[in-house]
């Protein structure tokens, strides 16, 4: 006879009684953190010109090539604080 229990059987200490493997604060920090980050695409979008053979300055605007990027990468950094931040539950 196998005298080890399963690891189905074995509860874990570190695992939510509701099932989920993340508490309430985490799944709101991540739809904060995709919302940061989807806003910082939508600022890159746009400074196309409507003709191919004429140069738009415009693709180089300091929202483009700065702010956005910048706030894409805070969206990121709140998402990967939201997988390591601890639930309380």
């Amino acid at each position: 006879m196998n005298s080890k229990p399963s690891p189905s059987m074995i509860a874990d200490k570190n695992t939510p009684a509701s099932g989920f493997v993340f508490g309430r604060e985490n799944y709101i920090l991540m739809i904060a953190g995709i919302a940061v980050i989807f806003i910082g695409f939508a600022l890159m979008i746009g400074g196309a010109s409507k003709d191919p053979n004429v140069f738009n300055a415009e693709i180089f605007s300091t929202r483009r090539i700065v702010i956005a990027p910048i706030i894409v990468l805070l969206g990121f950094v709140i998402e990967v604080f939201a997988i390591f931040r601890k639930s309380k539950d």
